[in-house]
């Protein structure tokens, strides 16, 4: 059996995810494999899987309690001038504050 090594604190939300699509969501399973698939989530990846599972209102609700790692504010950073967003339209596509984004780009 093969240990997977994780960050001291972190959860493992793979095997999270896994096991509530096994009991719970069996049939969004398929819809979650390309996600799961890969060696590591990413916070993106957790907060797209969440949506898959549990849908837009649960979304809604955890609002406040997203967090992302300087990873995932590189990635989104990076997706913005991929696609030549405003901050305005970023914040709007990833669900986050104007200003949080503004934050990101002056600490980056």
């Amino acid at each position: 059996m093969e240990k997977q090594i994780h960050k001291i604190g972190t959860p493992d939300y793979k095997k999270i995810y896994i096991d509530i699509l096994k009991k719970k969501y069996p049939e969004k399973a398929e819809r979650c494999t390309v996600i799961l698939q890969k060696e590591q989530l990413t916070s993106l990846d957790v907060v797209h899987l969440n949506e898959i599972i549990f849908g837009k209102e649960s979304a809604v609700k955890n609002q406040a309690h997203k967090s992302y790692d300087t990873e995932a504010i590189h990635e989104i950073l990076n997706y913005q001038s991929k696609n030549s967003l405003s901050n305005s339209q970023l914040a709007r596509h990833f669900r986050i504050s104007r200003n949080t984004v503004a934050k990101w780009k002056k600490n980056t």
